[in-house]
C-alpha cells in the first residue's frame, strides 16, 4: 500500500506548466486506480488556477481530471489569492485551510504520505 499526496503548484501560463499538470494528473490516476493506495490530490498556489479549466468539459484535460476528481482538494487561501475562489466554490471541491488558510503539509507527512509536487 502506498500513500501519496500529489500537489499541483504549476500555474497555467506556459507549455511547461501544461506538462506538469498532465504529469501530475497521470501520476494521481495511477495511484487512484490501485485500490490499496491512498491518494490526496491538492491544487495549491498557482495550481488553483487550473480548476476553472479542468471543470470545463471542453478542456483537453477534463477527462483525465474526472478520473481523479474525487481525490482532489484546493487550497482555500490560494484560490482567493489567484482569483478562482468562485470557480472553486462552484466546483464543489473541498477547500483546505488547516494551517494559516493553507493545506497542512506537515499533517500529511505525519500520516506517512509521500509528498510529490508538480
Amino acid at each position: 500500500m502506498a500513500k501519496a499526496a500529489i500537489v499541483i503548484l504549476a500555474g497555467n501560463e506556459s507549455h511547461a506548466d501544461y506538462g506538469r499538470l498532465a504529469n501530475g494528473l497521470e501520476a494521481a490516476k495511477e495511484f487512484a486506480e490501485n485500490d490499496d493506495d491512498e491518494l490526496e490530490l491538492i491544487f495549491d498556489g498557482a495550481g488553483t488556477q487550473w480548476i476553472p479549466e479542468l471543470e470545463d468539459e471542453e478542456s483537453d484535460y477534463h477527462e483525465l481530471y474526472q478520473a481523479v476528481r474525487d481525490d482532489a482538494a484546493v487550497c482555500d487561501f490560494c484560490s482567493g489569492a489567484f482569483g478562482v475562489d468562485e470557480a472553486v466554490a462552484d466546483s464543489g471541491l473541498v477547500t483546505l485551510d488547516e494551517y494559516d488558510g493553507h493545506p497542512s503539509i506537515r499533517s500529511l507527512v505525519d500520516d506517512d504520505y509521500e509528498i510529490i509536487t508538480f
